[in-house]
């Protein structure tokens, strides 16, 4: 075994009666990594975690800390904890003895316990809060407290969605309170969000799952640019899948569709001559220009302007294909003299686009 893996998930299955919510998933997780297991609701997620903590059995499959099988053992036997979205903090107990109160189940010296709680509430940027109640602190402050609590005796470290209670900007503030923390302290995190841009921002590595399953596992930089499949595409980041057939020429291979063809970069898919393809290009790649400027000469495929909308100082323009599929692109600004039904040629670099599977193939 490589020491370096400090938790192992082989092959793990879980059902619900007749509702099978884990479908055989593995992944291998190094000291001091930050996995964000990233997917909608019910895919799965926090099932996993529940399951790596303890408070789950799985149906089959292992789970191997530092090599040694806890499949079996209470949660109090693992080396983890959890922070939830709820805090869980006790209201009856001040900052710095919700901090200690681990410590003090382990019999931990009430000096060492004292000293401890103030390091980790300096960690969290709480100090001078230690004789404050829960009900005194805000909500970002209580989450803060809670992960210091977690923290104690430096576990491995499983958060259950912490931020989801916070408003947009905390949980930004949070999002880099949370990697600065992680990296000084070197500790492993295990993350669950639904949070696509949590997931980009904050991971070493994201596991993208969907109906039970590891859709695709990589950094962010991989996840995103190179996804594997149409779902993991569409799911982060919203990228357009574009369907056609592959045309080989040479050393070329091209998408045709029934407005046009682009040239492409297959990478590791043998793309035969004649075969169904699937492309995921993200908004910002997409390119256009007028059909009058163009003359309809050169590479692209024709579409014709559905609407345009804006968000946060980005314009969006979705285009309708011949083949009736609709894409969009984006861009910085919102002057653009663009009108519905007016015909546009669209266009990428051939490196923009990668060959996603569809369900099924």
């Amino acid at each position: 075994m490589n020491d370096n893996f400090i938790l192992r998930l082989q092959n793990i299955t879980k059902s619900f009666g007749d509702t099978q919510v884990l479908r055989g998933i593995s992944i291998d997780i190094r000291q001091g990594e930050f996995i964000t297991f990233l997917g909608s609701s019910g895919c799965g997620k926090t099932t996993t975690l529940r399951i790596i903590a303890g408070l789950e059995e799985p149906d089959s499959g292992a789970v191997l800390l530092e090599g040694r099988d806890v499949t079996a053992l209470a949660p109090n036997k693992r080396d983890v904890n959890t922070v939830f979205q709820s805090y869980a903090l006790f209201p009856h107990m001040t900052v710095e003895q919700n901090v200690a109160y681990s410590l003090r189940l382990k019999k931990v010296p009430k000096e060492e316990q004292q000293r401890s709680a103030q390091e980790l509430l300096e960690l969290v940027q709480l100090a001078g809060y230690e004789k404050r109640m829960p009900s005194e602190l805000s909500g970002g402050q209580r989450q803060r407290v809670a992960i210091a609590r977690a923290l104690a005796g430096r576990p491995r470290l499983l958060l259950d969605e912490p931020l989801g209670a916070l408003d947009l900007q905390l949980r930004r503030q949070m999002q880099v309170e949370l990697k600065r923390l992680q990296k000084k302290l070197g500790v492993t995190f295990l993350y669950i969000t639904h949070d696509q841009e949590e997931a980009l921002n904050m991971s070493d590595r994201i596991v993208v799952m969907r109906e039970g399953r590891f859709e695709q596992i990589g950094t962010p930089g991989e996840v995103y640019d190179h996804p594997r499949t149409a779902f993991v595409a569409r799911f982060v980041g919203s990228a357009n899948v574009i369907r056609g057939v592959a045309r080989r020429s040479g050393e070329e291979t091209r998408l045709e569709t029934p407005g046009g063809s682009l040239p492409f970069l297959p990478g590791e898919c043998h793309c035969p001559d004649g075969a169904a393809v699937s492309l995921a290009v993200r908004s910002e790649q997409l390119r256009f220009e007028r059909m009058a400027a163009s003359g309809a000469q050169g590479d692209g495929i024709q579409a014709v302007v559905k609407e345009k909308s804006f968000a946060g100082g980005m314009l969006r323009i979705t285009f309708a294909l011949a083949q009736g599929e609709e894409v969009v692109a984006s861009r910085h600004g919102i002057d653009l003299d663009l009108h519905p039904e007016e015909k546009v040629l669209l266009s990428w670099e051939p490196q923009a686009a990668t060959v996603v599977e569809e369900d099924g193939t």
